[in-house]
């Protein structure tokens, strides 16, 4: 409990300080592009809430080495987190980092942690795709690739108030509840001292917009959790590896639709900003034009919760049924064929009635 009290703490007072003497860094750290195509704020923000994110985890973790023999794996995990936080950290600063450096970066973080925890996707629980991890390094590879995935699925939600360390807070308690009913008591608290960190940022972040994750928290966030998402699986077989995917369910299928729309639909490169993530429909389509408050309650702050509902239409089932495959594949479809056909339907401006709330 005490680490969890200093995570929450020192992320809180990290935020409080980088708001408070902004001007002091602004000149590196702001956000000061107001005219892109993700680009929804209407005041030069700090980008480097990632740093108040570290800040909780090494603090947490360096609590738990007062008070625990050899927490090697909690070390481990903060020490392969480096490479991903250390590349959106630069990014947040110069603005200059390319996609790809940033994924080559998030790479060997996920490798660091295959090798040195050691973890990895071992299965699918379907057979005929399973015999693919008899190959020598094919489940390696794989989490590499998945890891690297989900963390930048993460900087890719991450473009409202409170939006992607909501859906990280939701996925990561869900985590918190399978690990306490297989009794993995690491993992629960691998979950739970970044859920501590995330609220201290949060708090800042949400409704106002006072500070924003940036590339770093961001990335850190993603790692972070698709790191224990494999892990959990990994550690006990009882659970369905579509747990893993199911509760990530939102920034997964965000970024492969994405990733459609830019080199499929446009032919762009799937590294190229654009304007119409499902997120920036909702504020455009739905919310934007029926704004009145644009002093507290925005219509950014306003688009959040939306994506927040979003999430937990995937994770509720991945936590009622995390031993059933069969049951969380059928669920997992679920949840793209809605989210298709409600981002088809805004696109076309025949957004449901319900939505507009």
């Amino acid at each position: 409990m005490s680490s969890l009290l200093a995570a929450f703490l020192s992320s809180f007072i990290a935020t409080l300080l980088i708001i408070r003497f902004k001007h002091l860094h602004e000149r590196f750290s702001a956000d000061s592009d107001l005219t892109g195509p993700q680009k929804f704020h209407t005041n030069i923000v700090p980008r480097i809430g990632g740093v108040s994110i570290a800040i909780g985890l090494f603090t947490a973790i360096l609590f738990r080495l007062k008070n625990a023999s050899a927490p090697m794996a909690e070390i481990t995990f903060l020490v392969c987190a480096i490479p991903t936080f250390a590349i959106g950290l630069t990014e947040d600063l110069t603005k200059k980092i390319s996609v790809r450096l940033r994924l080559i970066f998030t790479a060997i973080a996920a490798a660091l942690l295959v090798y040195l925890i050691p973890v990895q996707i071992t299965r699918l629980d379907i057979p005929c795709l399973d015999m693919i991890f008899l190959i020598p390094g094919v489940g390696a590879v794989l989490t590499v690739f998945a890891i690297t995935g989900l963390a930048n699925s993460y900087n890719i939600i991450d473009g409202f108030n409170g939006l992607a360390s909501m859906v990280g807070v939701i996925t990561l308690l869900a985590i918190t509840y399978v690990s306490f009913v297989v009794s993995d008591p690491l993992i629960m608290y691998l979950s739970l001292i970044m859920v501590s960190t995330i609220l201290g940022f949060f708090i800042w972040n949400y409704p106002r917009g006072l500070i924003f994750l940036g590339d770093g928290g961001a990335y850190l966030i993603g790692f972070w959790i698709a790191s224990i998402s494999v892990m959990l699986t990994y550690r006990h077989q009882e659970i369905s590896p579509w747990f893993a995917l199911l509760i990530n369910v939102y920034p997964i299928v965000e970024t492969l639709f994405t990733i459609y729309r830019r080199k499929i639909h446009q032919g762009k490169s799937p590294g190229q900003p654009d304007g119409i993530h499902f997120h920036t429909l909702i504020y455009r389509r739905i919310l934007s034009p029926h704004d009145h408050d644009r002093n507290f309650f925005s219509a950014n702050a306003k688009t959040a919760p939306y994506l927040w509902v979003l999430t937990v239409l995937g994770v509720a089932p991945a936590v009622l049924w995390w031993q059933s495959t069969s049951i969380l594949i059928i669920a997992s479809l679920v949840f793209i064929t809605c989210y298709v056909w409600l981002y088809t339907r805004i696109v076309q401006l025949k957004t449901p009635r319900w939505l507009h709330l």
